[in-house]
């Protein structure tokens, strides 16, 4: 799921995605590998999706590039050797059907995608409201529009709200930051500012104080408006130099490099503007991961936060 749609959507999305998942609490001694695609749990088989399979291997202590490459036979006895000797007597293990998604110790307590909307809906959101979401089995960003309010900036246009990010398998805590969209465009920006909030996944009290974070989050978008219009002033002489060394220091990765490359054409100038633009528009990429959307959206944000 991608770019603009409604409340309503995601949630029939978040729905349909829930029904074939679930949790449970394994005893460590039940647990056994015969490689790293499957973990035995008490005797049955189960695939270990690519996710799951990271964070077994970082659980266990091993470099999981390194097990990668290993043959089947040395990866489940470095495996079975190290699960011998994990400190837990359970581990909580996540399942999306038959296939286990991700693997924690019982500390972990899960904020599902779920458990995010229902609190935006307690808050007053309706269905309809509009949001931008980019959304897979791994990653979720939901970005809501704040009314129907809209900015003009040098003559254009752009929508603020808030952005929330959450991971139910742990590629990042569960986050809220400000958010702007362009209107002539739909490119969506996430800044992080002072009042950007970010919960680990081992306490659910960020969902007790989401209408607080909100309220503060959207104090920071009149920052964000001065920062746009710094950016639309702001010459750059090699935008393209400058994207190699933004693209470096943010760590994209190939497929995030690639859809910079697609954005820039749409987006060129000689500005700073452009530039953030690039990576805002880069988020549209198709084929992308949600979490690489966001991250796209991210990288504009903090490239337009370091204008001053």
């Amino acid at each position: 799921m991608n770019n603009i749609t409604t409340l309503e959507n995601v949630y029939q999305r978040v729905d349909n995605m829930f029904q074939t998942c679930h949790d449970s609490l394994i005893p460590v001694k039940d647990i056994s590998f015969d490689d790293l695609d499957t973990i035995k749990i008490g005797g049955n088989t189960h695939p270990l999706k690519p996710i799951a399979q990271r964070s077994i291997a970082w659980r266990l202590g091993i470099p999981y590039n390194y097990l990668r490459k290993c043959p089947p036979e040395i990866q489940s006895v470095q495996m079975n050797y190290w699960i011998e000797h994990e400190k837990n007597e359970q581990l909580f293990a996540r399942f999306d059907g038959n296939s286990v998604r991700a693997i924690f110790t019982p500390k972990y307590k899960p904020v599902d995608n779920m458990d995010v909307i229902l609190e935006i809906y307690g808050m007053g959101y309706r269905p309809e409201t509009q949001v931008q979401c980019h959304l897979d089995e791994e990653f979720m960003s939901l970005s809501v529009m704040d009314g129907e309010k809209v900015l003009e900036i040098n003559g254009d246009r752009f929508r603020p709200g808030v952005s929330i990010s959450n991971s139910e398998v742990g590629l990042a805590s569960l986050s809220v930051s400000a958010f702007i969209l362009r209107l002539i465009c739909t490119n969506g920006m996430v800044s992080k500012t002072e009042l950007s909030a970010s919960y680990r996944h081992v306490s659910t009290k960020i969902l007790n104080e989401f209408p607080e974070i909100l309220d503060k989050v959207s104090v920071e978008l009149g920052r964000q408006r001065h920062q746009i219009g710094l950016s639309m002033e702001s010459p750059v002489d090699d935008p393209m130099k400058t994207i190699e060394s933004f693209n470096r220091q943010f760590g994209l990765n190939e497929d995030e490099r690639k859809a910079v490359e697609w954005a820039w054409p749409q987006e060129a100038g000689s500005n700073m503007f452009a530039v953030v633009n690039s990576y805002t528009r880069a988020a549209q990429f198709e084929g992308l991961s949600a979490e690489s959307s966001y991250k796209l959206q991210r990288v504009g944000g903090n490239v337009l936060g370091m204008l001053n």
